[in-house]
């Protein structure tokens, strides 16, 4: 295409495939994948310059159902497939397909080390807190006691809190949404997009076949104004139908539900996205019970800039390259080495 060419403005429906859709019918994933393909026009990236790459799992044949370019790779690994693709292909935008059991289980060492090296990477991690692929086991999120075909007695582990996990990794960018909410996932995909470096976002999706329900507390319309805390950058923490709660500090420096009217407004903490230090990000995450999920913030959690992995490594390679050509066979041989007679 010639420099005065005018780009093809894109549609959903340009970035879905010819591939048959398999997923359980009424499965949370057909609600993200909408989502996503009505999405991807906003970027204004050709679709040969977006990739999607995912590991094992029902969300992981995602890539299928796109026409951009993808790869279903193998469990656990996708982030690390991706850190290759996305450091040597700066012109991409990369994104990663997971699950809880894919991303937490056996590719946990692999989703926090792409976090901490902040690679320019979109985690779109899908939480149904069960493994639902293989059938029905409990996953790294399922609740204490969980009753499944792996744990007939009830689970013994505790569960992983997945925001926890990357805040603890440095991430630079840690979100939540849910599968339903179709206009506050797409704000926060957004969101993601436009950050530089890696940007996890957990979406609660629901199984309808293994874990059904698992979420209902969080959608149901007489519960989820009571339950779901809405984070909004630079406003206060209140919620309710009448914003009748909110958060504020404890006595041990975390932080506690309140009733709006029996504090004082300065008590109020006020979302900062953009906080330097993780602690009330952290702080956070640890409101919702862990079985209950009873007050679970969702929304942009932290959104701080950090110079991507991607980005430092080019700049080592640009300096490397003006320092003229090395010398191969003196980086092997060192100093180190030694002949035996």
């Amino acid at each position: 295409m010639s420099d005065t060419a005018v780009p093809v403005e894109l549609k959903a429906k340009d970035f879905k495939s010819d591939q048959e859709i398999r997923w359980c019918p009424g499965c949370g994933d057909y609600a993200v994948l909408a989502a996503v393909q009505a999405f991807l026009p906003e970027l204004g990236i050709p679709r040969e310059n977006i990739c999607f790459i995912s590991g094992i799992g029902c969300s992981s044949r995602f890539p299928y159902y796109l026409t951009t370019y993808g790869m279903h790779s193998i469990h656990g690994r996708a982030p690390a497939i991706a850190t290759g693709l996305a450091t040597s292909r700066e012109d991409l935008s990369v994104w990663v397909v997971t699950g809880d059991g894919d991303a937490l289980s056996i590719g946990g060492n692999h989703l926090i080390h792409a976090l901490r090296r902040n690679v320019n990477l979109k985690i779109l991690l899908f939480n149904n807190r069960i493994y639902g692929l293989t059938k029905g086991q409990y996953s790294p999120t399922s609740e204490v006691g969980k009753i499944t075909k792996s744990t007939p007695m009830g689970s013994l582990d505790y569960p992983f809190n997945p925001l926890s996990v990357a805040l603890g990794a440095e991430a630079t960018f840690v979100a939540r949404t849910i599968d339903s909410d179709r206009k506050h996932l797409t704000s926060v995909l957004r969101a993601a997009a436009a950050h530089e470096g890696s940007a996890l976002v957990e979406i609660y999706q629901n199984c309808n076949i293994f874990n059904d329900n698992a979420f209902a507390l969080l959608k149901e319309p007489e519960s989820r104004e009571d339950e779901l805390i809405r984070l909004v950058d630079g406003e206060p923490i209140v919620f309710g139908a009448q914003g009748e709660h909110c958060v504020v500090r404890n006595a041990h420096g975390g932080l506690r539900i309140a009733e709006t009217a029996d504090v004082a407004a300065d008590q109020i903490v006020v979302h900062d996205v953009g906080s330097p230090d993780t602690a009330t990000a952290f702080a956070l995450t640890r409101l919702s019970d862990p079985e209950t999920l009873h007050h679970t913030p969702i929304g942009v959690l932290r959104s701080v800039e950090r110079p991507s992995y991607d980005r430092l490594m080019s700049e080592q390679m640009t300096q490397a390259a003006a320092n003229g050509p090395g010398d191969l066979q003196s980086l092997i041989s060192g100093a180190d080495t030694w002949t035996i007679e």
